[in-house]
């Protein structure tokens, strides 16, 4: 409830937001009520995740584009084009790899405008073999990378 009245300024909005009076809105800032209603425990949990959530992500965003990076869990048929029978050949892999921050940039700076799927699965196509294959631009340089046949892809901040 305090955060609310922090976030609305004032306990007259807080109390029209969540359809309750103005004192007991009072009575729960100063602790004089503790366990809401059933009805009202929800109307205001909805009211603080509606407002908290788009701050949380943004801020785990912000993070994960400029130092953290992100956590890709993908299934996919991927490789290089290579001679069959060798370790890079494509095939079906599960791997799990962190991607650096500026991969992470890339793909939030291109899914704002609105990037199609296909798009959005190039870009992390392009990061995985920076570094699953080519580890950080030590090796296998000039090699296209093959993302293909996608069973899963998750990203985890």
């Amino acid at each position: 409830m305090r955060y609310l009245v922090k976030q609305l300024k004032g306990t007259r909005a807080v109390a029209d937001a969540l359809g309750v009076s103005q004192r007991t809105v009072e009575r729960y800032v100063k602790d004089q009520i503790r366990r809401p209603r059933a009805d009202l425990a929800r109307r205001l949990a909805d009211a603080v995740r509606e407002r908290w959530q788009p701050r949380v992500r943004e801020r785990a965003r912000r993070q994960a584009a400029t130092s953290t990076g992100l956590v890709v869990d993908t299934r996919a048929r991927f490789g290089f084009t290579a001679a069959p029978g060798t370790t890079d050949d494509a095939r079906i892999r599960h791997l799990t790899l962190a991607l650096p921050p500026q991969c992470a940039a890339r793909l939030f700076d291109a899914k704002d405008p609105g990037a199609s799927e296909q798009q959005l699965r190039g870009i992390a196509a392009k990061g995985l073999g920076e570094v699953y294959f080519r580890d950080g631009g030590r090796r296998a340089h000039g090699l296209e990378v093959e993302f293909t046949d996608v069973e899963h892809l998750e990203f985890e901040l």
